[in-house]
């Protein structure tokens, strides 16, 4: 039997989506990975930890993404400069607990002070249509709706602004259409979407196919399309 592909509705004030960010400077994708959008189920699910059976079973799987705008001219990303472990009592030992360090307890520099630039989407839509197995379908589903630990889009700080499980489909093509009208209910318009594999457009290699999350994460690459 075919796998069934969920409709995920991906609407928020910030988003975030990193495939290659480093501590100093996080930025964002144009649309939402894959490895972001099976942590979202995951939290979900409340599936914690490595989670390597777990995340085989949706190794092999597709997500079609349609990004969504209220007109042609996108918002401009947001860059938010952050200063880490700046500012704490080093005599308070509980205070030089939030002090950034190497992996043998000393300070990175002189102050233990480390400098941040995270990049947001503004005001950004998205209709996902996710392959999820067969048998995990309506636990995915009930978890999306009541969800076991908080979800976010991408990162802690972006919250979602509207309902993200948007039913179970028969396939991707059925998925996205009920995201379309989804869309011209909010008058919204398509800017491009995201497909795997080749296809005429501008292709991409994303190390986001989760292989291991927890302390220790782990990914493989996918090729990816982005249709305009």
């Amino acid at each position: 039997m075919a796998n069934p592909f969920l409709l995920l509705w991906l609407e928020g004030s910030l988003q975030s989506w990193g495939s290659d960010s480093r501590f100093g400077r996080r930025g964002t994708l144009d649309f939402p990975t894959k490895s972001g959008v099976l942590g979202l189920v995951l939290s979900a699910l409340g599936a914690s930890g490595e989670q390597r059976e777990l995340l085989a079973d949706f190794a092999p799987l597709t997500q079609t993404v349609v990004s969504y705008r209220r007109s042609d001219r996108p918002e401009p990303a947001l860059r938010d400069f952050q200063m880490v472990g700046s500012g704490y009592d080093d005599g308070d030992p509980w205070a030089t607990l939030l002090v950034p360090k190497r992996s043998d307890g000393t300070k990175p520099n002189g102050a233990g002070t480390k400098m941040t630039y995270r990049f947001y989407l503004q005001d950004a839509r998205f209709a996902v249509a996710l392959e999820v197995p067969e048998a995990r379908a309506d636990d995915i589903a009930e978890a999306l709706q009541y969800p076991v630990y908080d979800v976010f889009l991408g990162r802690k700080c972006c919250a979602p602004t509207d309902l993200i499980y948007r039913g179970t489909h028969a396939d991707a093509d059925e998925a996205l259409a009920t995201g379309q009208v989804l869309a011209d209910e909010k008058g919204l318009v398509a800017a491009f979407r995201v497909v795997g594999g080749e296809a005429d457009g501008e292709a991409l290699t994303l190390n986001d196919v989760p292989i291991q999350f927890g302390e220790h994460k782990l990914y493989r690459d996918r090729r990816v399309t982005v249709v305009t």
